[in-house]
């Protein structure tokens, strides 16, 4: 199912075995992905889940991981930084994601750095 939510980019919201058969991995390897930043999850409906957006190729978006470490620095909980990415940035002209899906990166880290 796709949240729609209003003024946030559209992605479907992953459970754990979902996101170890998107990246050919096990729910171990994904738990380490989140425990490294490579991927961030939230509790939806009581169950952890990824947004499918953070999944590019059948790997975890190579971008992600020092864009939420850096979030986690100035502050944000995963939440937080997950809300963050999705909605749109008036300075970045797009989500945050979208910026990093299209590979610029520099740009979206230097707006988050900006938030501390």
């Amino acid at each position: 199912m796709v949240d729609e939510t209003p003024g946030t980019y559209p992605t479907e919201w992953l459970p754990l075995p979902d996101v170890a058969e998107a990246i050919g991995e096990t729910v171990s390897r994904v738990r380490r992905l989140l425990d490294e930043r490579a991927l961030i999850a939230s509790r939806r409906d009581g169950v952890l889940k990824v947004p499918s957006v953070f999944i590019v190729g059948g790997r975890p978006l190579s971008s992600l991981r020092g864009t939420a470490i850096l979030l986690q620095d100035v502050g944000f909980s995963e939440d937080e930084a997950i809300d963050w990415l999705l909605t749109p940035e008036e300075s970045l002209g797009a989500a945050p994601i979208e910026s990093l899906l299209a590979g610029r990166k520099a740009e979206v880290r230097r707006v988050a750095q900006a938030l501390a």
